[in-house]
């Protein structure tokens, strides 16, 4: 899942600091600072600092290729009354953390008043010896094809591979990493904050190094034994009833929309039973497509569309509207403008660590099983398994599966429609850490884009970094965080 934090608005006093308090003398507050350099990140403003730390690909043995791990730190604003720094762990799996630095750094300053943000780019992702699939031509029929064409996969592998040993690109090498940068950039402690598959690299690091963890924020949380996609048609599903549902309950939604919930089933059906063909037209070039479109790639687009608050109030729409004979809708939010594919996730490394850690542990049968009553079906299950089959899978630990046990002081938030971290993995991670709570929010999804008083996820979690004792943490402002209007027209 490439992550996408609310913005905040921009704080003036950002500027002010950075023009009268040289970065030199931000840097000595960091500890280690003469291995990082002033630098000039697109669309940040002000220069941060970044490194670039050399590991072995292969830990164990120590020997051979190297990769240069990219890392970004935004530094405290307030140095002076410093406190632990944060790591954040971004999602996906796939996605580079410091895509996120200009969140840190402009949009919402209040979590480097007094820590180091630290973003380090996992292995694979971002400018760490990524492991970027790229298609031969990118064009609207590209985003219409399955997931995992065969030979795509094939491909993929066969560019990487001279580059990537694709075995050493799992969670747990990663976590050993992340705590290379934390020796050498001179930290003792540091907070953690992982966001979906964040939060299983998260548990993985508190795992293999608990002594230098202080406290952990787990948003949109996985638990250990929860296998990527295992039940995505299920959890996709409820996601759904319960968007649908609130639709109906609406009344602009349901005068819109009055059989929503059967149109969308019946056009499933009829899509499965027979792909429809459409006319698409780039909105520059203006070329015109014939493009083919299946029940499986509607389905899955929907499902994606359920993972913010923000995208998700245009669905019902989009159903309505292809349901009468209009995909356009469905194919302006999926085509991108000049098809021009996201930079931010590396495919690569998604294969490497689900084909490790998630789908060889997965009952196909079960699962097809599970998803025979969704609109979501097994495409997931099918198009990762069939996937897996051609890459290359590393190793992971005995007990990586396994509920992590610990005393680390650890919030964890949870979006109660999140369409695929449902709050029972929260629950489940919960019972297992003696100092740990979860809080739900009500209308939020698997990231918190789109609802109202966003100040109140940021102060939730700098609460805790600040105090890091769950049972002092109010929580009754989660009820003001609600979805906007629903999309009813275009």
């Amino acid at each position: 899942m490439s992550s996408t934090i609310a913005a905040a608005v921009f704080l003036l006093v950002v500027i002010v600091i950075s023009a009268v308090t040289p970065l030199a003398s931000i840097a000595q507050s960091i500890n280690n600072a003469q291995i990082l350099s002033p630098c000039t990140i697109a669309k940040v403003k002000e220069k941060l600092l970044c490194g670039k730390l050399e590991v072995f690909e292969d830990r164990t043995a120590r020997t051979g290729r190297k990769i240069k791990l990219n890392v970004i730190v935004v530094p405290a604003i307030d140095f002076n009354t410093k406190q632990t720094l944060i790591f954040f762990l971004d999602g996906g799996p796939g996605i580079g953390a410091t895509q996120n630095a200009k969140f840190f750094a402009e949009e919402d300053t209040d979590y480097r008043r007094s820590r180091d943000i630290v973003l380090v780019d996992q292995r694979g992702t971002g400018d760490s010896n990524p492991l970027n699939c790229s298609p031969i031509k990118p064009s609207p029929e590209y985003f219409l094809d399955e997931m995992y064409p065969v030979e795509y996969v094939r491909r993929c592998r066969s560019a990487l591979e001279s580059a990537a040993d694709l075995t050493k690109y799992t969670t747990e090498i990663a976590m050993d990493d992340l705590d290379d940068v934390r020796k050498w950039l001179g930290y003792q402690k540091v907070n953690l904050w992982g966001l979906s598959y964040g939060t299983r690299a998260a548990q993985a690091f508190m795992r293999r190094h608990p002594d230098h963890v202080q406290s952990v924020v787990l948003s949109g949380a996985l638990s250990n034994d929860h296998h990527i996609p295992f039940h995505h048609a299920r959890d996709g599903q409820r996601g759904m009833d319960l968007l649908l549902d609130s639709c109906v309950a609406d009344a602009a939604c349901k005068s819109a929309f009055p059989n929503i919930i059967q149109e969308l089933r019946d056009l499933i059906v009829s899509l499965r039973r027979s792909p429809t063909s459409v006319k698409y037209v780039e909105s520059k070039s203006k070329v015109e497509h014939s493009v083919r479109i299946t029940a499986d790639v509607f389905a899955e687009f929907l499902r994606s569309r359920l993972y913010t608050a923000a995208s998700s109030r245009a669905i019902p729409f989009i159903i309505h509207q292809a349901f009468a004979g209009d995909f356009s809708p469905f194919l302006e939010r999926l085509i991108p403008e000049n098809n021009k594919i996201p930079a931010d996730f590396a495919e690569g490394l998604y294969l490497s660590i689900t084909c490790t850690e998630d789908v060889p542990f997965i009952n196909v049968a079960q699962a097809k099983n599970e998803s025979e009553k969704t609109i979501f079906g097994s495409y997931r299950v099918t198009q990762q398994t069939r996937a897996c089959g051609e890459w290359r899978r590393g190793k992971i630990s005995a007990g990586f599966h396994s509920p992590l046990v610990s005393k680390i002081p650890t919030l964890i938030i949870s979006g109660f429609r999140d369409p695929i971290t449902p709050p029972s993995l929260g629950r489940s991670i919960a019972r297992h850490l003696s100092q740990s709570r979860q809080i739900v929010l009500p209308f939020g999804s698997h990231v918190e884009e789109g609802l109202t008083h966003l100040e109140c996820h940021d102060n939730l979690i700098l609460t805790f970094f600040n105090a890091p004792d769950v049972r002092n943490i109010d929580a009754s402002c989660v009820n003001d965080m609600r979805p906007q209007h629903f999309v009813v027209k275009k």
